[in-house]
């Protein structure tokens, strides 16, 4: 029986069941993750927050989703995304649930939300599977399709406030439900490639081997741009738009899904050219997009047509440039060691989105103005693009001996 499961498992149609299946699973614990947000104006309200409490409040989910992704990374190496994808969806059901009673405490829901962030470490299980069932030739956009898991974001803007208008608990209980589904088929439909590489070394010493590659922490700051650029405006957009340009909830929550939505859809193109140029100029092409609308947002245009136009190129660069590090992350890494260089990177990724929302949130406080926040935003995103198109485009060049000093193989 084993040996049947092994060439099943060996074959094209095991690829792209393992890829779909975790692409369902991230775009469900996704939404686990987002559920705070899209509801953060009526916790502002019920709560009584200020601009920076309801900042902290919605950024707390990113931060331990983001480093959380670090040693479930590592164990995913160990363990296998057959163990860990369903063990993770299934233990994010508890904060999920948890927010139900938690609502009329703020010092609940902060730990809650600590705990909700376990919904945000399953990118780290999902990529290094995908990237051992496909070939080099095909990893960029397979890892770009899983990625667009993260329109989970989306969904959340989208449906959970308008779930809420029914019964306000109701989300929670729809997105327990889907996590328990969701849990029992990964179980039976997720399998790990039969002869990928097991680690044997100890989850420090396999940290500390990824820490000490150079291209980890390059990838890291590249990632903290893209994807953390897309957290930031995911957990932070609705608010945004209700500030500044006096939208309701239901219509900001619409906008934010629009913005999540177009970045889902960049993302798997940003994997996909990075399989035919070099990733590293994608992602400097993208980064540049996102440098010259932040300035455009930065003088506060009209939404119709001004901000819109400029809000969803800005999302598209993100999703491309997402979608590039990643192709980047499977050119270079070691596949003994992609799990744990997938959680530093994914780590750092997060880490990016949890700042944002707390300077945006106290910028405004003091200045009454998103602007100075805009307009950083740019220096970090022309920062990147003249650092990828610089350094990373020779990433992947290097002899297989330097391997130990920059993370580049053959």
């Amino acid at each position: 029986m084993t040996g049947c499961v092994d060439r099943a498992d060996s074959s094209p149609f095991a690829a792209y069941r393992n890829l779909i299946t975790a692409t369902v699973g991230f775009t469900l614990t996704f939404w686990a993750w987002n559920l705070v947000s899209p509801l953060g104006g009526y916790y502002k309200d019920h709560l009584h927050l200020s601009s920076f409490e309801q900042s902290l409040l919605v950024a707390v989910p990113v931060l331990v989703g983001s480093l959380g992704r670090v040693p479930v990374g590592a164990l995913t190496d160990k363990y296998g995304a057959r163990r860990m994808f369903p063990l993770v969806s299934a233990a994010t059901i508890v904060p999920v649930l948890l927010l139900i009673p938690a609502k009329d405490s703020y010092g609940a829901m902060l730990a809650t939300g600590f705990l909700l962030g376990l919904g945000g470490t399953t990118f780290a299980i999902g990529v290094p599977l995908v990237n051992s069932w496909f070939p080099p030739a095909r990893r960029g956009l397979a890892i770009g399709i899983f990625g667009m898991g993260m329109g989970g974001v989306a969904l959340s803007g989208y449906f959970t406030p308008r779930i809420a208008a029914h019964e306000e608990n109701l989300p929670f209980y729809v997105v327990a439900a889907a996590l328990a589904c969701f849990a029992a088929l990964a179980a039976v439909l997720i399998t790990d490639r039969p002869d990928r590489p097991v680690p044997t070394e100890p989850l420090g010493v396999r940290l500390a081997r990824a820490g000490r590659l150079r291209v980890t922490w390059e990838l890291s700051a590249l990632y903290a741009i893209g994807f953390g650029g897309i957290v930031a405006f995911g957990v932070y957009l609705p608010t945004y738009l209700r500030t500044w340009y006096g939208l309701d909830a239901t219509d900001a929550g619409t906008k934010a899904a629009g913005f999540a939505l177009v970045t889902v859809v960049f993302r798997p193109l940003g994997g996909w050219l990075s399989d035919r140029i070099h990733p590293a100029h994608v992602t400097s092409a993208a980064l540049g997009l996102v440098a010259v609308m932040a300035i455009v947002q930065a003088f506060d245009p009209a939404l119709t047509p001004g901000g819109t136009i400029a809000l969803l190129l800005m999302a598209a660069g993100l999703g491309a440039a997402s979608g590039s590090v990643f192709a980047l992350v499977a050119r270079v890494t070691p596949q003994t060691q992609v799990g744990s260089v997938t959680g530093i990177v994914g780590a750092m990724g997060g880490l990016g989105g949890f700042v944002p929302p707390l300077v945006m949130g106290a910028i405004y406080s003091a200045k009454g103005s998103y602007s100075i926040g805009f307009m950083l935003l740019s220096d970090l995103a022309l920062a990147g693009c003249v650092y990828a198109y610089g350094r990373m485009r020779t990433a992947g060049t290097a002899p297989a001996k330097s391997t130990e000093s920059t993370g580049v193989r053959d």
